[in-house]
């Protein structure tokens, strides 16, 4: 068993860890294009794709910017922006992914994978309201913001309703059922906040909101279940048998 002493220490070594793998996922600078080798297009491309299937993250951006730095008009400039944002993505540096994925987007409205671009939107904004220290320890974290989840789930939802061809489109809706979850769960974690703090109008009005905008979620039954006990401890009798009436009858019609 570890004591508090080496559970310190150790956590102070994670942490450290996480702040050393975020610099080296930051862009590269002037100076690591610069050391790039000079060649070709089509030779830095076939360097940068071999350093991106091994999983050389890093150096696979170094790479890809600089062809994209000296040839942004080339016959490889799309295909690169795209491996630059997984790159990126797979290295945690979600704010330059989604400034490459916007950049992308607003340059080439019409393009064929166009569809790609907007599901990696989602996956990078998932990915930036993610805390990998919290998540490590297990540290629940759904009373948090849940603004990111919020735009994955709108980029989620255009890739489905412009691309409901498109190949990415299955997970985007599996993934969308998931975010839904989220976003219900993160209201019903701050009325049960305003709950406990006798706020019972608030609370009501949180769980009104599950109810409103994310019926399809999980968390439909306990919504209901806040605003039926919110509302009885306002004494708003009516409002309250209303909220435990839909409850019971959307409980027997599962």
């Amino acid at each position: 068993m570890i004591n508090k002493i080496g559970k310190r220490a150790f956590a102070i070594v994670f942490s450290a860890s996480v702040l050393t793998l975020g610099a080296c996922s930051s862009a590269p600078d002037q100076e690591d294009i610069q050391r790039v080798p000079n060649k070709s297009a089509h030779a830095l491309y076939e360097d940068a794709k071999q350093t991106l299937d091994s999983g050389l993250y890093a150096r696979a951006i170094e790479l890809l910017s600089a062809i994209d730095s000296r040839y942004p008009f080339g016959p490889f400039s799309k295909q690169v922006q795209m491996d630059l944002v997984y790159a990126h993505y797979q290295s945690g540096n979600t704010e330059q992914a989604l400034a490459t994925i916007d950049r992308f987007i607003r340059l080439n409205p019409n393009h064929k994978d166009l569809d790609y671009m907007y599901y990696m939107r989602g996956l990078v904004n998932i990915k930036a309201d993610k805390n990998a220290f919290q998540e490590y320890f297990g540290i629940d974290r759904a009373d948090r913001d849940a603004n990111r989840t919020r735009v994955a789930f709108t980029d989620l939802s255009t890739l489905v309703k412009r691309f409901p061809k498109s190949d990415y489109a299955p997970e985007a809706k599996r993934r969308l059922v998931w975010l839904l979850n989220r976003m219900a769960r993160y209201e019903l974690k701050v009325a049960t906040y305003y709950y406990e703090r006798e706020a019972y109008l608030a609370a009501a009005n949180r769980g009104k909101y599950v109810v409103e905008h994310y019926s399809q979620s999980s968390y439909l039954e306990p919504a209901l279940e806040m605003m039926e006990k919110s509302y009885d401890k306002l004494g708003l009798t009516e409002l309250s048998q209303h909220a435990k009436l839909t409850r019971e009858y959307n409980k027997s019609n599962k």
